[in-house]
């Protein structure tokens, strides 16, 4: 979303970032509400019949191949987090890993779900996904990948993996996993209390009180250092409060003028991402930092890091972003 002129300000950017860097999150949550209550009434209309709901709908564990991939991995992934356990017959640690995942998935109860595809079944899917090597794993969240692991690993190493990216999945993109047995209805997902000082923080992030509202996040990360929500709003209001004013035109005028200004193309690269041009921003500052040293380099390299944490760092662009970066670095 572009503003209608060259002049940015706080009301305006808060809601070019919002699209920018969580605009899947947001698309999701509403796609897994929208799901979720329409699986309930399906399910509610089902028991009022006398009829079961169809079995496809919750089974936990489900072959995918390239034909049934948009369905069963991407749909499904705004509705639940899917894990994907890429197998062969022939592989002796698949046989060992499957069973794992298998029991795990039961385990946790719908909160993910576990679709096995056949590498050489499906060579297009492998392809696709760049394996080199299985059992690989990866995940799909809100049509989002996230790589998980390759080879074997212990059920405690991989409740652990499984943990981190349940939260991500709640916490980024509102997708809440939750099974719903055959003629039960679904269950709405239980409500966490609202944090008083993030709700404050949110609040002055809403109001356009961006000085309030970054000391209202640093102040619940103060509390809270792990506090993924609190991070991503302090990263987004002070995104917003330093292109507050910023005239769009005479940035990007000035970073094309000089690419060796590092504060210009610190700008410009703010102002692509507020614009919703996220690998032009992180390209942008990858470059910065391969061309320039010293001081002027650790500067565009810590403003990279605060660009990635409006995004999320599970977000692939981060993830290639943070590639570029190192293959610069070292």
């Amino acid at each position: 979303m572009q503003p209608r002129n060259s002049r940015l300000n706080s009301s305006a950017l808060r809601g070019a970032v919002d699209l920018a860097a969580v605009k899947a999150a947001g698309e999701a949550a509403q796609k897994a509400e929208q799901a979720r209550a329409e699986r309930a009434r399906q399910a509610a209309a089902a028991e009022s019949a006398g009829a079961a709901p169809a079995q496809s709908d919750h089974q936990l564990v489900v072959d995918v191949t390239e034909d049934t991939f948009e369905t069963e991995v991407v749909q499904r992934s705004t509705e639940v987090p899917v894990v994907i356990d890429f197998w062969a017959e022939w592989c002796g640690p698949c046989k060992q890993l499957s069973p794992v995942l298998e029991g795990l998935v039961e385990e946790y109860a719908g909160r993910f779900v576990l679709a096995k595809i056949d590498v050489d079944a499906n060579p297009l899917l492998s392809q696709q996904f760049g394996i080199q090597g299985i059992p690989a794993v990866m995940a799909v969240v809100a049509g989002q990948l996230v790589p998980l692991f390759q080879g074997a690993e212990s059920a405690a190493n991989i409740r652990k993996i499984l943990d981190q990216l349940i939260l991500v999945a709640e916490q980024r993109f509102g997708v809440v996993g939750g099974a719903v047995a055959p003629g039960e209805a679904a269950a709405a997902a239980p409500q966490r209390p609202e944090d008083p000082a993030l709700s404050a923080a949110h609040d002055a992030l809403d109001a356009g009180d961006l000085g309030g509202a970054i000391q209202a996040y640093r102040n619940v990360l103060a509390e809270q250092p792990g506090n993924t929500e609190a991070k991503l709003g302090l990263a987004q209001a002070e995104l917003l409060k330093r292109v507050e004013g910023l005239d769009l035109q005479a940035v990007r005028a000035a970073a094309a003028a000089d690419p060796k200004d590092v504060e210009a193309q610190l700008r410009a690269a703010d102002l692509d991402l507020v614009g919703g041009h996220v690998e032009d921003a992180f390209g942008r500052l990858v470059t910065t930092v391969g061309r320039t040293a010293g001081e002027d380099r650790d500067t565009a390299r810590l403003r990279l890091l605060e660009l990635f944490e409006v995004i999320g760092p599970e977000d692939p662009r981060v993830v290639a972003a943070r590639t570029a970066l190192a293959r610069v670095l070292f």
